[in-house]
């Protein structure tokens, strides 16, 4: 049975192996760092080398490239030309006397609609608006038009069939719950359509439309009103005199509406609702109502219960091979979520099955990863989905608004579930936080020297052979990196080893209050206790808490905002609990032995070592040395004594390669 044709099909059909060994593509759309294109191509033996730094270009063309064609092996790139209007002629001139030329925009995919609007697309969304396309009978459309069609087909939004609150909430929570970020055209066209409804007069579109923390904070404001609105014997009007509103619209919304209703159970338990204490309510709610999945009464036994609910959905949503790495991120928060509960409670009852399913998880996460890093390396750094796209984020940043502060803290070794108690505890420490929270994935092998060092060069390894295995040169690729984007070294700052102390002296000693324009620092607190961690991931969790209490995060984070910087917080690589095996007995031929990963000069060396580790992985060097062969572990295997536990870091578990990537400010 042939399956549906999609976008990828016609460009796909140019790509014959063998055939051209060198292809010249512009792509002014970015369309081949759409990650099932860049595998597809992958597989046809296509390896993809964006043009967008010459001398880093130069150097992998010709030593990698150049070098196996005049040895006669078969190696067929794709040179990729990802700016807007630029052409392969700008090309250098061998490549372009050597190479075939190709060109592919949205406009030619999607030629019935607006080229303005396919811009603005994320590539997930591409495949149901083909497939919309292909049964779109009328001529092409204007502007308006398309994003009316997106906002259906694309969104499940039409904007003419909501004309209730039911119908708008419903909407929302689509958008929202699913993390379907519409594009600011499509925002303004929505609020433009929905304010034109007497309906809609009162609700503040402007604010939960565009922005999910605006829209749950909307609802949150709201879900002790509705918990006592059905009450005889409260007075509605007095408890909403007492209640202070921060959005206006409707006081009491339909939460037990049966379209609605569906989202509110993983609103609470993925805690983007928070539940009310029974204590603080005028009324007393029965033992069998659905609501109470948003009312604390006993806190012990409602985590119990919300732990357990956790693992019933991650067991029944863990993503298959063909899945997008959006869908891993999102299990990864939720697992997060269940680390951050067990290791900080009690719950011996549920440790097995917790067990289980983190195996399950991380086989398949480590077997996705390996057939998927590829794909991920040259996404588009808007919204970074690698490590070492971060810093390329924020120079847009410093591009956009000439006068803007930005600074990024690394917290070496910090996992997602580890970033929620450090979270948590910065709320309680400075007032009026807001958190713009996301995820990233970390290099492969996660261990500091790849993974951080990639962080501050804003490059992949491949880039850094020299120093792969060490992280002494991060000041200068920091000031590197950002020398290039126009800023002068004088107003760039690198500082590692911070964790306690004074941390206003000690950005006194670095930072000019009102010339320094970069930071970049490196808190190595938590990878400290990681390792001299003898108790576990719940001990690792118990001394990240400590520290954070002793202010000193916090501290950095205030007088960061008081000076004026926009400020990012991530991670080089998380952490897992994990149990000996045994370690290698391999004399002096590894280059990096760690709890979790072994580092080979050959893949025959490699080999001859994994042959007795049967649950290590042979990781393919993708963006790495050529030199560089790791030997990963997916599940909670070590190489240290067999028996022994430890908390380590190095190997593919989600809990080690999905690190938090988070934008703090204050709110306005």
């Amino acid at each position: 049975m042939l399956s549906n044709p999609t976008w990828r099909d016609n460009i796909l059909v140019e790509f014959i192996p063998e055939l051209h060994r060198l292809t010249l593509v512009a792509d002014p759309d970015g369309l081949f760092a759409e990650e099932k294109l860049a595998l597809a191509l992958r597989e046809k033996g296509f390896e993809i080398l964006n043009f967008h730094d010459p001398v880093e270009f130069r150097y992998v063309y010709e030593t990698m490239y150049r070098s196996k064609w005049s040895q006669g092996e078969c190696a067929d790139l794709i040179a990729l030309l990802q700016m807007q209007h630029a052409e392969t002629d700008s090309l250098p001139y061998d490549l372009v006397q050597n190479g075939r030329k190709l060109q592919f925009n949205l406009g030619a995919l999607f030629p019935k609609l607006s080229y303005v609007v396919l811009q603005q697309l994320d590539y997930s969304h591409l495949d149901s608006l083909f497939a919309a396309q292909q049964a779109l009978s009328a001529g092409s459309l204007g502007l308006n038009a398309t994003m009316d069609f997106v906002l259906k087909h694309v969104f499940s939004v039409d904007a003419e069939s909501i004309t209730n609150e039911v119908d708008l909430l419903r909407s929302l929570l689509r958008i929202h719950y699913r993390g379907m970020q519409l594009p600011p055209m499509l925002n303004e066209r929505l609020i433009h359509l929905l304010s034109t409804k007497a309906a809609f007069y009162e609700w503040p579109l402007d604010d939960i439309v565009s922005d999910p923390r605006n829209f749950f904070e909307f609802l949150q404001e709201r879900w002790p009103l509705f918990l006592v609105s059905g009450n005889a014997h409260v007075d509605l009007s007095d408890v909403v005199v007492d209640y202070a509103f921060r959005y206006p619209g409707p006081k009491i919304l339909p939460f037990g509406d049966k379209d609605v209703r569906v989202y509110i159970d993983n609103l609470f338990l993925e805690k983007k609702l928070r539940p009310i204490i029974a204590d603080t309510l005028p009324i007393a709610i029965e033992s069998n109502s659905w609501v109470l999945t948003g009312v604390i009464y006993d806190a012990e036994k409602d985590e119990q219960r919300r732990l357990d609910q956790l693992l019933t959905i991650v067991a029944t949503e863990i993503p298959s091979q063909e899945c997008r790495y959006h869908d891993w991120i999102s299990l990864a928060v939720k697992w997060a979520e269940i680390n951050a509960i067990i290791h900080n409670g009690s719950f011996s009852q549920l440790q097995d099955r917790f067990n289980t399913i983190g195996k399950e998880v991380n086989d398949k996460f480590g077997s996705w990863l390996n057939n998927n890093l590829t794909s991920l390396i040259n996404l588009p750094p808007s919204q970074p989905v690698m490590v070492h796209q971060i810093a390329r984020m924020i120079a847009r940043e410093v591009e956009f608004f000439s006068d803007s502060r930005v600074a990024l803290i690394v917290v070496d070794g910090l996992a997602l579930d580890q970033w929620i108690i450090v979270r948590n505890l910065l709320k309680e420490q400075i007032y009026n936080l807001s958190f713009d929270e996301s995820a990233s994935f970390a290099w492969v092998p996660t261990i500091t020297s790849v993974s951080r060092q990639s962080i501050f060069a804003g490059k992949a390894p491949v880039f850094f052979p020299q120093t792969i295995h060490n992280t002494n040169s991060e000041s200068k690729v920091w000031s590197q990196f950002w020398e290039n984007q126009g800023v002068s070294r004088l107003d760039i700052v690198y500082q590692r080893g911070l964790r306690d102390g004074n941390p206003q002296t000690d950005l006194e000693k670095i930072i000019h209050p009102k010339k320094t324009k970069v930071v970049g620092l490196v808190v190595d607190k938590v990878d400290r206790i990681m390792h001299g961690m003898q108790l576990g991931a719940s001990g690792m969790h118990n001394q990240i808490a400590q520290w954070m209490r002793t202010g000193y995060l916090s501290g950095l984070v205030n007088q960061l905002l008081d000076y004026g910087f926009k400020i990012w917080i991530t991670s080089d690589h998380g952490n897992i609990e994990c149990k000996g095996m045994g370690s290698p007995l391999e004399g002096a031929i590894a280059d990096k032995r760690g709890e979790r990963v072994r580092v080979y000069p050959t893949s025959e060396l490699r080999d001859r070592v994994a042959d007795s580790f049967p649950f290590a992985h042979n990781w393919k060097p993708v963006g790495l040395p050529s030199d560089y062969y790791p030997l990963v572990i997916s599940s909670n295997e070590a190489f240290v004594k067999a028996g022994e536990t430890i908390v380590g870091h190095g190997g593919i578990s989600i809990e080690e390669v999905i690190v938090p990537l988070v934008k703090i400010e204050r709110k306005t």
